[in-house]
Order: structure tokens, then sequence, then C-alpha cells
């Protein structure tokens, strides 16, 4: 089949305005928010608007032998939604509905274009909440959220999006649609095959509907910040809540120079004070007495492994001004430079040795390191500053990123908690899971997409 043959096949299946092959416009869609990963010129964007369409454009790529690579809204930073030269890139913002919201069940059914803002907002409506929050959650679709297995910042509570998941609808390679789990609570019949799809990052086919868990809707949460004049007091006090048992709604870190970044950018402070080495930032949403117990006691272990400040506030306002500067680090750095932000998850006893070990690839680099993550589940975010205009920092930016990533696995963890593999770790995923883990992953792709249709290169080669 032509290219002419095949771009007609399209516009029959989805409509002659889906189908996007003017070059500046499909440029908007080449790449996620990761600068350093690959990424190519596609044939054609195209923007379905439900599961038959999905259904057709497979089948219309499968015939004509062109890759696909599925997208979401493009908040990613792996660069698993990166176009490689003669795609089509499946964009499923268009498939935005909220198809059902069962309160008494506690589920909603919604199409991969939902925006997860608008979902906990409707849900919300019914005394609902929907926990996964990844930090671009107002405009991050449930769709690419599904395919990264995105966290956020309620995970040390609530878990990563896979543990609000009972089942999805998925277009397979050879265009049939695949329909798996339940919406029941308990449910082990075969194979867990939602989950093999969750987080598989549009390798092995296109999500087009979820079924997803709701949970009561937790009471106004309290806060407690706490300031440390060391990073290893920060690490000991959050080992010792987590051994204590104690489980905030959140529980967030930021090193130095997050703190003075967020500060310059809102033009305010955070009550850190001098020589601020971290700043913990926990909530409790239990509400009532039960909230004012776990802060109390959170507030406590800070001052005994060496707070130099601790306070809890039941204040919305303050809660919110202080969650605020938390989300706001990627923006506050940006008046620096371009920023690069990795994604490395360490046992949570080993938080303090990542960020020293961050500082120690600063200073090695040359360029500003800012730490900031979810202390609860040992989540960090090291982010890279560079001008973007010059060579030398931007290869520097690169040589930083390995370094941390290879930080990271020294000290037991994974190079990534939340945002993926991509185009961009595929030789690290080899590194951490060895030539066996890679074996089963090679075997799992060939027998769902034998053809190598679905997002070929990303996560790994065949």
């Amino acid at each position: 089949m032509t290219d002419d043959g095949l771009l007609a096949r399209l516009r029959a299946a989805v409509g002659e305005g889906a189908v996007l092959t003017d070059a500046d416009v499909t440029s908007s869609y080449q790449r996620d928010m990761m600068p350093l990963a690959p990424y190519g010129s596609p044939l054609a964007v195209v923007l379905p608007g439900d599961a038959a369409a999905v259904q057709e454009v497979v089948r219309a790529c499968a015939a004509a032998g062109v890759p696909i690579v599925p997208r979401g809204a493009g908040s990613g930073l792996s660069g698993a939604a990166n176009a490689i030269d003669g795609c089509v890139v499946l964009v499923t913002t268009r498939m935005n509905e909220i198809v059902e919201i069962d309160a008494d069940n506690r589920l909603a059914v919604v199409q991969p274009g939902v925006v997860n803002l608008d979902l906990r907002g409707a849900v919300e409506k019914h005394g609902l909440f929907y926990p996964p929050d990844p930090s671009s959650y107002d405009w991050c679709t449930i769709g690419g959220n599904l395919s990264t297995n995105a966290g956020g910042l309620c995970c040390v509570k609530y878990g990563v999006t896979t543990d609000s998941v009972l089942g999805l609808e998925v277009v397979l390679a050879d265009g049939e649609l695949l329909r798996t789990g339940r919406r029941t609570v308990k449910g082990v019949a075969g194979y867990d095959l939602t989950k093999l799809f969750i987080g598989s990052e549009g390798t092995l086919g296109v999500i087009t509907q979820a079924t997803l868990a709701l949970r009561p809707l937790p009471q106004v949460p309290g806060t407690m910040v706490a300031a440390f004049g060391s990073v290893s007091a920060a690490g000991a006090a959050v080992s010792r809540i987590v051994r204590e048992g104690i489980v905030p709604s959140l529980m967030e870190i930021m090193d130095a120079s997050s703190i003075s970044a967020v500060e310059e950018y809102l033009k305010t402070e955070l009550g850190a004070g001098k020589g601020c080495a971290a700043l913990l930032i926990c909530q409790s949403d239990s509400g009532g007495e039960a909230a004012r117990r776990e802060l109390a006691a959170i507030e406590q272990v800070c001052v005994d492994t060496g707070a130099e400040l601790a306070h809890t506030t039941y204040d919305i306002a303050e809660g919110q001004m202080l969650l605020k500067a938390r989300r706001a680090v990627l923006m506050a750095l940006e008046v620096y430079g371009a920023w690069l932000t990795d994604d490395v998850c360490v046992p949570r006893t080993r938080i303090a040795d990542l960020i020293s070990g961050c500082e120690r690839v600063s200073k090695e680099v040359g360029l500003r390191i800012a730490v900031v993550g979810h202390a609860g589940d040992g989540n960090m975010h090291p982010t890279i500053v560079y001008d973007p205009t010059s060579e030398s920092e931007f290869a520097r930016a690169h040589q930083a990123f390995d370094d941390i990533l290879a930080v990271g696995l020294s000290l037991g963890g994974t190079v990534t908690g939340e945002h993926g593999i991509g185009k961009i770790k595929r030789d690290w995923l080899e590194r951490e899971i060895g030539p066996i883990g890679m074996r089963v992953h090679r075997t799992i792709k060939a027998a769902l997409d034998p053809n190598n249709l679905f997002n070929p290169g990303s996560m790994f080669a065949m």
C-alpha cells in the first residue's frame, strides 16, 4: 500500500480533519517533554474519536507495514511517545468521555483522553476520589498515565496508577479489541493481563477504555513542614517515619537548590530559614483526631532526628501554599535555563545518599542539579539545569543524567520509578533487569505484536 493509499484509508476511518499531515502541525506531535530522547518525523498524526476508529487505524497501518506510536497529551518525560520517521502517531486526546461513574460500586469507566484533574473533579461531586496525581495532573491524560504507570505525590498512601485500575479495553496488533480485568473488587480468573498493559508504554497495544477503582473522598489534609540543617538528618526522619508505621497521605522532600529556586520564583519564604539543607513536607488526610495524631507523631520524629524547625498547620491556604511550592520546582528552575529531570527510585533508607550523590555529580559536571521527590516511596527527581544553546552544557547534562542513574542503581534502586523507560533509558533497562529479563520482555512483545507494529524501538529493541 502506498502512502497515499494509507492516508486515504486513515481519512475514511477517522475523518478528513482528524488526519494531520502538514509538517508545521505534525512537528508539535514529534516528542514529549524529554529533550534528550531521539525523535523523527511522522507520516501523519491521527486523532480517532472512538475504539472502532482506533481498530481501523491499526488495521490500515498493519496492512501498510507502517508503525504506530500511541500518544496522549505529550506530558511524558522518557520519550516513550516520540515519533519515528514515517510512522503514524495515534493521539487519543479526542477520546475524552467519562463513560460512567458508578458511585455505589466506587468505579469509573473512562476513555484515555480524559484529563486526570477533570476526572478527579467529576468523581469528587459523588464524594469519591481518584488517587493518582502526577505533577502534570492538570493536563496529562489517563491514557498516558496508564501507559507509563504514572505515580505522583500521593503514592505513599494510595499507590501508583496500576493500583487504581480494575480493567482495560485494548486494541491489539491485529485490530481486535481485548477486554481485560473486571468490575468486581476481587477477581483472579486467568493471567493478570490488565497489569501487563499498564506501563507497557504503547508497545503492546492501544488502550481505548479503562475501568478505574475510586476511593471515598478523603478529609481536607493537615500539613507538616520540617526544615533540616543536613540531608542526612532529613533522611533519618523519613526512615524513622516509615519504620514506625506512620502512613501520611503525602511525604515530599526538597533539597537546598530546590528551596532557593522556588522561593525566588514565588517571591515568598517557605519558612525554611537560612542554611536549610532539606525540607520535608507531609500531609495527613485522615481527618479529625486521627490526622492530628499522625502529624504530631511525624513532627516529633522530625524534631528527634534534628529538625531545626517543625510546624504543623490545619489552615487550608497555608497547606496549599506549601504544595504549590513543591509542584512549582520545575517552573522555578526554568529561570536558570532549560531543565532535564531524572527519575530514580531508591530504598527509602538511601534517599540521603542519593541526594549526596547528585551533589557530587553536580560538582563534577559543573551544572546546577536540584533534587525533589516523593520521600514516602523513595522516588526522586534530580533535575539538571543547563543552557540548551551550549553544546558543552548539553553534553554535560546528558552525562549527569546517566551518572545519576548509575548512582541510583548502586544504591539498590531502579532507573525509573514512574516516568518509564521510553527511548532514553533503553540501555539502562537491560542493565537493570539482565539478559533473562530482556528475553522475557521480547518474547511477550513478539507474541502480542509479532510484526513490531506498536512503538518500535521504545523501551527496548527487538
